[in-house]
């Protein structure tokens, strides 16, 4: 047990790229916590997909030994938490079990919108924060400015800014020194009864579930009977450790300190992120631990195989996909168009392409998934409140009394010269102006009201285009507005296809259904009839576009002779091509779904 006045617990916040993996590759290497011959980029990423997008999905805490410069020794924990705004809440919790963060900013880029957004989440913590300019060895690193940037951004002064090389070590035991002198050391009380926050956790096949926790008060032990605040359930500790990177078994863990513990826990809906474990029997006697809610499911799409074989495996790929990761939801579904598939709910866009991305690569499974969409609040004549996720549910307008979409603040970081750009980009998107600020003499903060369906397709690709890659997304959700919304149903040979079927402000329905049939007619492929594809709004259709027959010459073995010989050999391809238009089915291929994530790059 190490004295609560030689812990320290801390974090690093930074944007995606400014070197956060990089940063605690050294501060492993510096303090000795990994032998040179094991060392490799991006000890902390474990999975595949972490090392490929350059980001950090699931949260690790690492226990470091540490011996300063006045021969101290300390017990750092290293919080390394994701950072994107899908997995905002996550974010808290690990901040929430640090006293101090540190501030990490690229000094050729300099602050981004999700490091701000991250940093608010720290001060909200009342973390301290260290601020660190990173990058300084390139050759195109903007340190002075970037410094006042910082500066304009959190205060202090210039002298309270490290500069570091995470590449090459140059600066980072300064910054080791500064986490040992500045950061508070854990407060708790050893002695009173047992309590700790779960920030993160992951299922074992062997093991069960693997709770990661910072403890707050009190002592836990191998046999311990403990308790879950949010769920009630029970269990029996079988097993306590920490991460040096590598799992390294221990007897106990204490106040202050960060580790896992197994426990037979069989789901991890049984371990949420941010709820209370104390000792059980103990309830009366311990208070739960601030900020703890339920993560709520944003995003919604539907995932079909693409072989209707392979419904099963997708089935079982998903129950066990959801053994490590309990955020996303997922529900039978049937499509005529589709057969039957999963409705999925997700945290956000990122999160839906991390899931996807897992069942493509890790269950190998082919997968046709539909446009996303995000959850509506509908209210109807007689005053009751129900949320659809899907344009099918889209009940009828007669008995709708008011529709309410999600909308979210937005703060897109970026270069003065592309403000323009920015704006017109919003206003594309329904957004509302919420203000501007300038945060260095060429980098401004704008901010904005939107609707996250207009956020959730391509807004981040259309902002990373229209400011050569140097604008940045942070948003947050801020509940529900009444919108003026239609449904747009697509009809392909008559039948109107549910997962074709999309909502859409009236403004802009009639444009995106004319921009949809134009796609689907250059991705159906022609059949031996003509194929009529039509966008329709309630009982009115707003566009069509036809797909002409294929048309086989059945005069060619005709060499000459009487006119009526022709005509009658087209008389009867006609008539069969009448018949089959009655009887004939039209094959949509998986291409043309796709095609309806691309309408809005062509408004």
């Amino acid at each position: 047990m190490t004295d609560l006045e030689h812990i320290r617990n801390f974090a690093i916040v930074a944007h995606i790229d400014h070197g956060k993996s990089t940063l605690a590759d050294r501060i492993l290497e510096i303090t000795g916590a990994v032998p040179a011959k094991r060392m490799h980029d991006r000890m902390l990423d474990t999975m595949d997909l972490e090392r490929e997008r350059g980001i950090t999905i699931k949260a690790v805490a690492v226990r470091i030994p540490y011996v300063s410069a006045d021969g101290t020794e300390y017990q750092l924990n290293l919080i390394d938490t994701p950072g994107h705004v899908d997995f905002s809440y996550e974010v808290s919790r690990s901040l929430a079990a640090c006293e101090g963060a540190i501030l990490l900013v690229d000094a050729s880029q300099g602050p981004q919108a999700q490091t701000i957004a991250n940093l608010y989440l720290a001060l909200e913590q009342d973390d301290t924060i260290i601020p660190v300019i990173n990058k300084i060895d390139l050759p195109q690193a903007r340190t002075e400015e970037v410094k006042q940037e910082v500066i304009n951004l959190i205060g202090g002064h210039e002298e309270e800014i490290s500069l570091v090389s995470a590449k090459d070590g140059r600066g980072v035991k300064e910054v080791l020194e500064r986490i040992v002198r500045e950061v508070p050391p854990p407060q708790g009380d050893p002695d009173a009864p047992f309590r700790a926050l779960i920030f993160d956790s992951h299922f074992d096949t062997y093991r069960g579930v693997i709770v990661y926790v910072r403890v707050i008060d009190g002592k836990i032990r191998i046999g311990d009977s403990i308790e879950m605040m949010a769920t009630g359930r029970k269990f029996e500790i079988s097993e306590i450790g920490v991460l040096t990177p590598w799992e390294q078994k221990i007897d106990s863990l204490s106040a202050g300190e960060v580790g896992f513990f197994a426990a037979t826990i069989r789901e991890t809906s049984d371990a949420h992120v941010g709820d209370t474990v104390f000792l059980a029997g103990k309830h009366d006697k311990v208070k739960p631990l601030p900020g703890y809610r339920v993560p709520k499911q944003m995003v919604f799409a539907s995932f079909y195989p693409v072989e209707p074989e392979d419904y099963q495996r997708l089935t079982k790929a998903l129950e066990k996909l959801y053994l490590n990761d309990s955020s996303f939801s997922f529900q039978q579904e049937m499509s005529a168009a589709l057969g039957f598939g999963y409705r999925l709910g997700f945290l956000g866009v990122l999160h839906m392409e991390i899931v996807q991305e897992r069942l493509q690569r890790e269950y190998e499974l082919e997968l046709v998934v539909t446009v996303p969409t995000v959850r509506y609040e509908i209210e109807f004549t007689d005053r009751h409140v129900a949320y659809i996720e899907s344009p099918a549910q889209f009940p009828d307008r007669t008995r709708l009394a008011d529709i309410r979409e999600p909308i979210c603040d937005c703060t897109i970081v970026t270069p003065k010269e592309f403000i323009g750009a920015v704006m017109d980009l919003a206003h594309r998107r329904r957004a509302v102006d919420q203000g501007m600020q300038y945060i260095g003499a060429d980098r401004v903060t704008l901010k904005y009201r939107i609707p996250l369906s207009e956020l959730i397709i391509d807004f981040n690709d259309r902002l990373k285009s229209g400011t050569r890659g140097y604008g940045s997304l942070d948003y947050e959700h801020s509940g529900y507005e009444s919108a003026d919304l239609v449904k747009v149903d697509i009809l392909v040979h008559g039948e109107a296809v549910d997962a074709l079927t999309f909502l859409s402000d009236t403004g802009s329905a009639q444009s995106k259904g004319r921009s949809m049939v134009v796609k689907l007619r250059s991705t159906i492929p022609r059949h031996l009839f003509d194929i009529p594809i039509q966008a329709a709004i309630g009982g009115r259709i707003v566009a069509r576009e036809t797909i002409k027959a294929l048309r086989k010459d059945v005069t060619a073995k005709c060499y000459g002779g009487d006119i009526t010989r022709k005509r009658k050999l087209l008389e009867q391809q006609k008539k069969g091509k009448q018949k089959m238009k009655q009887v004939g089915s039209v094959s949509i291929p998986q291409d043309a779904f796709l095609a309806a994530l691309k309408i809005k790059e062509d408004e």
